[in-house]
């Protein structure tokens, strides 16, 4: 089986005592990469040396999440720093393969709403002038995000829409906004959860797996820290749900996956290119996208 994790924080503090241990775990489950977003200045030291030590494995995002805004009076500098990092990145890593991750996280609080939505846009302008793709990262705010990606109708925006969480009325309109695939997690093999309906009405080829480890553990692992080796989980509820092998849904999210971040998409025109506290907000047993 040929898994991919499109969602890993493997970098985190939480894996300091075993995560060579977690990667040859999630190796032996069948996840051979594993895409890591960055979250903001404080953690990038982390992500770039996990991805200098397996860099057939482990590939970087580059981007602020939308919580790191939140009350931090040098948000903007943090910004800078990804256009920066954009435009020359560190050495010895893998080029990175998303600008993430980034959004709208209204979930704490809506006071910084304004700021959010300015670093959002920012991003997503600085995908479009390096042809990566976004990861999009939605809590409580999906009519402020849907509002946003109108306005990129038509401007070859592309990416994922990591740890969907809304309805497949919203999984269809975005699907005719821009090449979006959509990332199921740990949450769609919770007892009460509605994602699985919404994963019943969505094609396969506009689905990807991730983890949001140490965050969202899955089924049956709920309540303790989640890892990238159980995106196999995920992987069987996604086959439970759609009446498919296991092997079927790890192979075609997988290549989901690969047609999405394999490679940047330059611009016409655009020269070539060489191929605030971590945590977001979160705890390892958060069960909320």
């Amino acid at each position: 089986m040929n898994l991919t994790d499109t969602h890993s924080h493997l970098y985190e503090p939480e894996f300091d005592a075993d995560r060579e241990e977690a990667l040859a775990r999630a190796a032996e489950a069948g996840v051979e990469r594993l895409l890591l977003p960055a979250i903001d200045s404080g953690s990038h030291e982390r992500l770039f040396g996990l991805c200098r030590r397996h860099p057939g494995r482990c590939v970087p995002m580059m981007g602020l999440h939308p919580t790191s805004v939140n009350g931090n009076p040098r948000w903007r500098e943090e910004l800078a720093t990804v256009e920066r990092l954009l435009q020359t990145p560190p050495e010895g890593i893998p080029p990175f393969c998303a600008v993430g991750e980034i959004g709208l996280d209204l979930y704490w609080s809506r006071d910084f709403r304004a700021e959010q939505t300015e670093a959002f846009r920012r991003q997503i302008d600085l995908a479009l002038q390096y042809g990566l793709p976004v990861a999009v990262h939605t809590r409580e705010a999906w009519p402020e995000t849907l509002e946003i990606v109108r306005e990129y109708r038509g401007r070859g925006l592309r990416g994922v829409f990591h740890a969907y969480s809304d309805t497949a009325a919203t999984y269809r309109e975005l699907r005719t906004l821009g090449d979006f695939v959509f990332g199921i997690g740990g949450v769609v093999t919770f007892k009460k959860s509605l994602l699985a309906e919404t994963v019943r009405e969505m094609e396969l080829r506009d689905i990807v797996l991730e983890t949001d480890c140490p965050y969202l553990t899955p089924v049956p692992h709920r309540g303790r820290r989640n890892e990238s080796a159980y995106v196999r989980y995920v992987c069987d509820k996604v086959a439970e749900i759609k009446g498919l092998d296991p092997e079927e849904v790890a192979a075609a999210t997988t290549a989901n996956a690969r047609r999405m971040f394999g490679r940047p998409q330059m611009p016409s025109g655009s020269p070539a290119r060489e191929d605030a506290p971590s945590g977001h907000g979160k705890t390892p047993n958060d069960t909320r996208p």
